[in-house]
């Protein structure tokens, strides 16, 4: 039976599916929770395999390089898990960059994408090879209405959504525009960090999910690094099980 405080949990997010077209926003930790029991970490299943040499990256970028997937891989999970192979060669990209000792998984990454906007692909829209989406991913405006943060705009903020008035979380991945300030990334080389690209945003998740040393291949590592991209036990509960469908699809 499901008590009280999940239940009125469940009923928020119906009405914040209802609202952005099926995506989480992110990061806002508008649903404080109950403590969560610590959930087991999705397996990575296969791991994606690097092919040397490495991509260049744009001179003036951060990263040294740019990991690359390896083909038969990327080919044969995408078949498997239908992740369109653009936003799949996006996680296990990321997967590949991540900091050493932190363990994330392009299977939560994946889970985060299919929760957040369906890999992209969100009310329609289709995925490019570039990484961007047919058109802009954007969650309603953070104006402090009904169960929303009141997250005011910045002239640096409105250039991701247009609104020069309330913040919006922008992109796939649903990176709220402070959010990105601190964690952008450039995860495929291009010299431009552009929270509307997965192979960005799932970089700069990457590194938001591991930040503080976490182990996300610990259940409590694991947990907290949900918790802290979006502070719901059913935001956790359901990332871990589009995660773990996929992590089985893959085959471990």
């Amino acid at each position: 039976m499901i008590d009280r405080s999940l239940r009125t949990t469940v009923l928020l997010l119906v009405a914040l599916v209802a609202l952005t077209g099926g995506a989480y926003v992110a990061h806002q930790r508008l649903y404080a929770s109950p403590e969560v029991r610590d959930l087991t970490p999705p397996p990575k299943a296969l791991e994606a395999a690097p092919v040397d040499p490495p991509v260049p990256a744009v001179t003036g970028t951060a990263q040294a390089d740019v990991p690359r997937v390896d083909p038969a891989w990327l080919a044969r999970v995408a078949g498997a898990t239908g992740i369109e192979p653009f936003a799949l060669e996006a996680y296990a990209r990321a997967e590949l960059a991540a900091p050493d000792g932190c363990g994330v998984g392009w299977t939560t990454l994946a889970g985060i994408g299919w929760v957040e906007s369906h890999h992209g692909t969100i009310g329609g829209r289709t995925l490019g090879a570039d990484g961007r989406s047919s058109s802009r991913i954007l969650g309603p405006a953070l104006d402090g209405s009904g169960a929303f943060a009141a997250i005011p705009a910045t002239a640096t903020s409105t250039q991701w959504h247009d609104d020069p008035l309330w913040d919006h979380a922008v992109g796939p991945m649903q990176f709220i525009p402070t959010t990105w300030e601190t964690w952008e990334a450039d995860g495929d080389g291009d010299g431009v960090r552009d929270p509307n690209d997965l192979d960005d945003a799932a970089l700069a998740a990457a590194e938001y999910l591991c930040a503080g040393g976490r182990d996300l291949t610990d259940g409590s590592g694991w947990t907290d690094a949900l918790l802290s991209y979006n502070n719901a036990r059913v935001y956790a509960v359901d990332v871990h099980a589009a995660a773990t469908r996929y992590a089985g699809s893959a085959g471990s």
